[in-house]
């Protein structure tokens, strides 16, 4: 089981090789959104004519947008056109989003970033979020210098839990799977970040949910705890 600290599984793997480069999902990770996507997606739903309970709504976090509504009609046994479904769900969330007065990153997120890039650690970006979307968050949060690739899950063959998005992130920074580090706060994000053969922290967000992390090399509630653990990171050189 991951914990706070390092697990004593992962802690040599920790160490070597080197990172080289840090890749980041968005939602719930830079910045609390998920708490507002919910409340989209609820809406969507009842638009569909599903009633999704809480439980099964938390499964969905991290996956695409397509997957989540397949996922969705196909339980329900409810027969719609996908187009037709994207298109209305990524209308209201653009909507929502352009007009929310309350998108920030989290506390020390911005921190935690500067030093990233003053190490040399090459930053991505890889959420499961239509790029539209990704940049408009960006921008909003003040984030958007940091990141010079950023990849959405509808430019992979396969979302999360599958491990194409995070490949991608790195062949685009040039760096291995190895050298890189995910931050995710979801299961399937976590998964995904594993089978990609990368190491990764899991970040507990309570709006997320009850994401089970376990897999993840370690766990931190707060970006704080990151910043304590600076000294102890392995930093490669830069290529």
């Amino acid at each position: 089981m991951a914990s706070k600290h390092l697990n004593n599984a992962s802690s040599s793997l920790w160490q070597n090789p080197p990172i080289q480069a840090v890749i980041f999902d968005m939602d719930g990770v830079l910045i609390d959104s998920e708490p507002i996507y919910f409340e989209i997606e609820k809406s969507s739903f009842q638009h569909l004519g599903a009633t999704v309970e809480e439980t099964e709504h938390h499964t969905y976090v991290g996956v695409t947008l397509e997957s989540m509504f397949q996922q969705v009609m196909d339980k329900h046994k409810l027969d719609h056109v996908m187009e037709e479904v994207l298109a209305f769900h990524k209308d209201n969330v653009m909507k929502v989003m352009q007009d929310h007065k309350e998108l920030q990153a989290f506390d020390h997120v911005e921190q935690w970033i500067e030093w990233l890039s003053a190490s040399g650690i090459k930053l991505a970006v890889a959420s499961s979020s239509p790029r539209s979307l990704i940049e408009l968050i960006l921008e909003r949060t003040g984030l958007r210098r940091f990141f010079t690739v950023m990849v959405s899950g509808e430019e992979v063959a396969h979302g999360k839990p599958a491990p194409d998005i995070f490949l991608h992130a790195a062949s685009l920074l040039q760096v291995e799977p190895q050298h890189c580090v995910v931050i995710e706060d979801s299961r399937n994000g976590v998964r995904a970040a594993k089978l990609a053969g990368m190491r990764c922290i899991g970040h507990q967000n309570p709006g997320s949910g009850n994401q089970d992390l376990s897999e993840a090399d370690m766990i931190v509630d707060h970006y704080a705890e990151l910043l304590e653990l600076r000294d102890s990171l392995h930093i490669g050189v830069r290529l």
